[in-house]
């Protein structure tokens, strides 16, 4: 495995975490549909959550959230229908991104509804 998909892992451990500790559930890592992946997919009340993770281990061209793309916010959304079509689902949704930076200091962002 590469050092960017090191990288990678380690947000995504570190966004698993971070929501566990502010009350949310982790329904599912990594869901896979066709093309596309999800993530993060967890609950919080009736909210039914949809989480892409960025990680960057050097911000020297841009923090995390900024490469989250259009053309990956609509394959995000393709796979959020076929999940919810799945299961069923009929609460509420919403897509949020989760930036981890990793250097000599570690930070998590969650920005709620911050894919449209």
């Amino acid at each position: 495995m590469g050092e960017h998909n090191n990288t990678g892992t380690r947000g995504e451990d570190l966004a698993v975490d971070f929501l566990e500790r502010n009350g949310y559930e982790i329904l599912r890592r990594n869901f896979k549909c066709r093309r596309y992946e999800i993530d993060i997919i967890a609950m919080r009340g009736d909210w039914l959550l949809f989480i892409e993770v960025k990680t960057r281990s050097n911000l020297e061209y841009g923090t995390p959230e900024e490469f989250v793309l259009t053309e990956q916010s609509k394959r995000i959304m393709q796979a959020a229908e076929e999940f919810i079509f799945t299961t069923n689902w009929q609460g509420h949704i919403r897509f949020d991104i989760i930036s981890v930076a990793i250097g000599e200091y570690t930070e998590v962002i969650h920005f709620e509804d911050a894919i449209n």
